[in-house]
């Protein structure tokens, strides 16, 4: 069990510990439909399109196992598993069972920050149930989440956002790792640098060009280092080669941006059917900004 004593933050040199879970719903958006429709149990599943234009929003585990990931073209998908079973996405079904979910994190805690549909941080050190144990809250609530959706999540436990996101990963699909206080220094350092969260395939290329490989190396540059290649986001890198992230659950968190994507059916190579193509996405962000009340200043067209 992980239990964790609560070190007063008026002490000199003390800072409360912090017990946090990281949940993620295993392959969610094909686990539901693999729920839904007995025929594709322990079948390679893609959720998205199946057309040449078509893009992976979701792989099973069966997929994975062919090199299949969301983001990859349906073609490239298609080729590497031939027996590849697409399903057109049902995001009002995807939207329903996330509201069950987080409704079962609410019996536990306020703190609750979502990152996506199927994943969020929990906070709970102060747990609304009086259960002392992180990790025992954790194994409750994949158990309440089975028995509701009959649904597996993996779930991270640990004394920080970006421990317990690393943590959340190591033992997937339907698993649970805890990476107890004093241990996340040594645990970061054999990680490879492209499996920190907030360094995505651009920084990793630069940081190996720079010879950082794992966190041992990056914890061995300077943060005058990392800031002159990594500008502000040097900082994080510091602190997170050390297993340190001060960065509380925030269940508020401001949306920073706003956007709308659509593949086409053909290229669009003609200026007024590329006009035509990007209307309703402009609409979709317009509309959107206009009824929350809200406004930009940076816009991006890709």
């Amino acid at each position: 069990m992980f239990h964790l004593p609560l070190l007063s933050p008026d002490l000199p040199g003390t800072r409360e510990v912090r017990k946090i879970i990281h949940i993620d719903m295993d392959a969610f958006f094909a686990s539901v439909e693999q729920r839904d429709n007995p025929g594709l149990r322990g079948r390679p599943v893609a959720v998205g399109g199946s057309g040449e234009r078509g893009v992976v929003a979701a792989a099973s585990y069966e997929a994975r196992r062919f090199g299949v990931r969301s983001a990859m073209s349906s073609v490239v998908a298609r080729r590497r598993c031939p027996d590849l079973e697409f399903v057109e996405p049902r995001f009002d079904v995807y939207k329903s069972i996330s509201r069950q979910v987080r409704s079962i994190f609410a019996d536990y805690t306020a703190l609750i920050e979502p990152l996506s549909l199927d994943e969020a941080y929990l906070d709970v050190t102060i747990n609304l149930k009086g259960i002392p144990s992180a990790t025992r809250t954790a194994e409750e609530i994949r158990t309440r989440i089975r028995e509701q959706t009959q649904l597996t999540a993996s779930a991270g436990v640990s004394y920080n956002k970006f421990l317990a996101k690393l943590a959340s990963d190591q033992n997937k699909p339907d698993g649970l790792y805890v990476i107890a206080p004093g241990e996340g220094a040594a645990f970061v350092e054999g990680l490879p640098v492209d499996k920190f969260y907030g360094v995505g395939p651009v920084t990793a290329a630069k940081m190996r060009r720079l010879g950082i490989l794992t966190g041992l190396d990056l914890r061995a540059k300077p943060k005058e280092f990392l800031r002159e290649h990594f500008g502000s986001a040097g900082d994080y890198y510091y602190e997170a080669a050390r297993g340190v992230d001060h960065r509380p659950v925030d269940p508020n968190e401001e949306r920073k941006s706003v956007g709308s994507e659509s593949t086409f059916a053909r290229d669009l190579m003609v200026y007024a059917d590329l006009v035509t193509g990007l209307q309703p996405a402009i609409d979709a962000v317009w509309e959107h900004c206009a009824r929350a009340g809200i406004a930009g200043r940076t816009m991006t067209l890709k």
